[in-house]
């Protein structure tokens, strides 16, 4: 049975809501020193992919209207087979700088598509 894509898009946004409440109040530095944050962070980052990824595969028509989207499957891809070379500011980086975009954007797709 295949799944409903909205609900992939529920997993992306919960997961960036998840990203934001983990780093709320921080600066980049106490993110750089709170290990268990970036752990964190990053596990909801391959989540993000993950869903996105199988969303193009079921329904491109919705993930072709999000931004960066192989960039974000990308990203994903290094964190789960490249952790070892991770680097913690880049994160932070994605965090502060692509994530609220995607967030906005995963919210409008949500609302076009309605609830179920």
């Amino acid at each position: 049975m295949q799944r409903d894509p909205r609900a992939y898009l529920w997993d992306v946004r919960e997961a960036a809501l998840a990203i934001q409440s983990f780093t709320a109040g921080m600066d980049a530095n106490a993110y750089l020193a709170n290990e268990m944050a970036q752990a964190a962070v990053e596990r909801k980052f391959e989540i993000i992919g993950e869903a996105l990824s199988q969303l193009a595969k079921m329904d491109s028509t919705w993930t072709a209207r999000i931004p960066e989207l192989p960039h974000i499957v990308a990203f994903r891809n290094q964190l789960i087979h490249g952790y070892a070379k991770v680097k913690v500011d880049r994160v932070w980086n994605v965090l502060q700088n692509a994530l609220p975009p995607l967030l906005a954007t995963v919210i409008a797709l949500m609302d076009e598509m309605g609830s179920a």
